[in-house]
């Protein structure tokens, strides 16, 4: 491969206390956490909205906040929830504490809340690399947008990138995949002119029974049955979630192997799976007449990521301490979702749910010799199984939450990561209202 050297002046637009990259579930709640401590926080998003996988990706339902009858995520997320509902935007499934949404409304929502907080935006703007000091800190993040390549300083700086795209760029270490393949890429899409109001597709968009896998069992099995005649490509599900509007429902059912984090991958099934969007409204159309008169009305801007990379931290959670409930002495955030492995090929799911809600330690979201990064969402250190709950939105915003309020501590004490003190730390996260 031939290479070119370029050498460039870059200016510094910005310097702040604290950095968030990727304004996704996890990013959203890092950034207001840690301006609400009072921090002078940036926020950079590749896309000219906020919400990541929720909005760009349209993973419907966010899960999960409530588990056995008890709140698991609270504070600045649950006050996301209650604003979006009364906006009209939400609707919070009881007892079990999923959200229905509009999308459209979660992404003024977010952007209504980040504006308020006081945090400065850098939207449209793809992060492409950093530069390091000698001691291991980060110096400045660049990223490039339509005013060329631009860069931030910061005192701590958080990935919420869902790659570990900062984290990979500052050389941190990631955990081995030890040859098992990447959970499959999905894309979502809108189904409007679907008869919501049938028992069928009610039933199956409502997601509000706890230990109960969601999917629409009637047509699962009508499809693995006629899957051959009927020339069906690799699907999961399928899983139908209402977006709040008469005759519209979100689908998940689309399935690829794929490597969000190499390009040429990921642009190749990102073709493959808008094709199988339309081959799948087909389908769906000709053999089911609660979807005779659909269409399809959006498809989501970018495939659905489950799995890419996540990091080494200081202490990697293991599935026996997650499925345990085990209870880490810097536990900042709390897990319910069921450790939910998706097949590569075929339409086979693991699903196995908690007999209670997880604990997430500190120490996840942080790794050795990086004294000013801290990771948050579906990138932090966790074993396979344990990162199959931990990746869903409820726990991202869960931990960006706890990852924000860090960085305001350090940022302010002058400490780096690994030396906060976290009986404060946990102090200030009950005082938010976080379920710890």
């Amino acid at each position: 491969m031939r290479e070119i050297t370029i050498t460039k002046q870059v200016a510094v637009v910005g310097s702040y206390d604290v950095v968030v990259v990727g304004g996704g579930p996890a990013g959203v709640f890092a950034a207001i956490a840690a301006a609400r401590e009072g921090a002078k926080v940036a926020l950079v998003e590749r896309f000219g909205f906020l919400g990541g996988m929720a909005t760009a990706g349209l993973v419907m339902p966010l899960s999960v906040f409530t588990y056995q009858n008890k709140r698991v995520i609270g504070g600045i997320p649950y006050e996301f929830l209650e604003r979006l509902e009364a906006m009209g935007g939400g609707y919070i499934e009881k007892p079990l504490g999923n959200v229905a949404f509009d999308p459209e409304l979660y992404k003024l929502c977010m952007q209504r809340m980040v504006l308020e907080a006081g945090i400065e935006l850098y939207m449209n703007s793809y992060l492409s690399g950093c530069t390091m000091g000698e001691d291991g800190k980060i110096d400045s993040i660049l990223f490039e947008n339509k005013n060329g390549t631009e860069a931030l300083t910061a005192k701590i700086f958080i990935d919420c990138t869902g790659d570990a795209d900062l984290a990979a760029m500052a050389g941190v270490p990631m955990q081995e995949q030890n040859g098992e393949p990447l959970q499959p890429l999905s894309t979502y899409f809108v189904l409007a002119g679907v008869d919501t109001a049938s028992p069928l597709v009610f039933e199956a968009m409502h997601h509000n029974k706890q230990g109960e896998n969601c999917h629409c069992l009637p047509i699962r099995e009508y499809l693995l049955e006629h899957a051959e005649q009927l020339n069906i490509p690799e699907f999961g599900g399928p899983w139908f979630c209402t977006t709040l509007h008469e005759g519209c429902v979100a689908v998940n059912m689309t399935r690829t192997a794929g490597n969000a984090c190499d390009n040429r991958d990921y642009t190749a099934a990102e073709c493959r799976l808008r094709e199988d969007v339309y081959r799948m409204a087909d389908i769906l159309r000709n053999n089911f007449k609660e979807f005779e008169n659909c269409y399809v009305a959006s498809v989501a801007t970018q495939a659905g990521v489950r799995e890419t990379r996540r990091i080494k931290g200081v202490h990697t959670m293991t599935a026996e301490e997650y499925v345990s409930g085990y209870r880490y002495e810097d536990s900042i955030s709390r897990g319910a979702h069921p450790i939910d492995i998706h097949a590569t090929k075929g339409s086979s799911q693991i699903a196995h749910f908690l007999e209670q809600a997880a604990y997430v330690p500190y120490r996840a979201l942080i790794a050795e010799e990086y004294p000013n990064l801290l990771v948050a969402g579906r990138s932090l250190s966790a074993d396979r199984k344990a990162f199959a709950s931990m990746r869903v939105q409820a726990s991202c915003m869960g931990t960006g939450q706890a990852a924000g309020v860090a960085a305001a501590m350090c940022a302010e004490s002058g400490c780096g990561v690994k030396d906060v003190d976290i009986e404060a730390l946990v102090k200030k996260l009950r005082d938010l209202g976080a379920q710890i």
